[in-house]
């Protein structure tokens, strides 16, 4: 069987949604609403986050819902767990921090993304960059659900954006913050927990996400 070639995360012309679940234990009803969002806003990636259990449930829950994912063409990428990748057939991983990205990248490259969140410092970020990261994020919720000020995530988005060519990925809390983060340059906007919360359900919520990209995009 011939290998997946997996998709790769560009700077685009518009920015694109990045999309991360809540912690997965059961894989079928993540299957019935992912198969809903995909349907109804385009997504650049999933980033996929796996509950604690053994190797063999993990494996079982990336290859349930890895169709579910690529066959949209979407990247399935895994929060941490890069020595799962290439056994999943997922398209790459997320690490959190230098020294996990720094580790993981013998597991990855050069067929898989790697990318790299929880950047405390301009300088840890210029870092990530020159090691090989295909993007960085900035702005997600730390193991406490603690993060920066939004005016400090937009910063550190423009900066980015002005200076470096490595794809940014700006991570908004709530619909609100969606279309600063484009404005600001993010080449994608993770959105998360409040999308699979909302009342009208998660594919509403990220159609309303979708639609906010394009806001950005004509005001820009």
């Amino acid at each position: 069987m011939a290998s997946r070639k997996p998709p790769v995360l560009l700077r685009r012309p518009a920015p694109r949604l990045y999309l991360v679940t809540p912690v997965v234990a059961n894989a079928a009803p993540l299957a019935d609403q992912l198969s809903a969002m995909l349907a109804a806003a385009d997504v650049a990636a999933v980033l996929l986050r796996l509950a604690a259990s053994d190797e063999r449930t993990q494996l079982n829950t990336i290859k349930t819902l890895a169709p579910v994912i690529q066959g949209r063409g979407t990247a399935l990428v895994l929060h941490g767990q890069p020595e799962l990748v290439a056994r999943a057939g997922a398209d790459g991983a997320h690490l959190t921090g230098l020294d996990d990205f720094t580790a993981a990248l013998p597991l990855l490259k050069p067929d898989r993304i790697a990318g790299c969140g929880g950047l405390a410092t301009r300088h840890d970020a210029m870092l990530v960059a020159e090691t090989g990261a295909d993007y960085v994020m900035f702005g997600e919720p730390d193991a406490d659900g603690r993060r920066p000020s939004f005016d400090a995530i937009v910063e550190r988005v423009e900066w980015w954006a002005e200076v470096f060519e490595v794809p940014c990925v700006g991570y908004a809390a709530d619909l609100d913050e969606i279309a600063a983060l484009a404005m600001a340059g993010a080449d994608f906007v993770a959105v998360g927990p409040f999308v699979f919360a909302h009342p009208r359900g998660p594919a509403t919520a990220l159609q309303t996400a979708a639609d906010r990209l394009s806001v950005s995009e004509n005001a820009g």
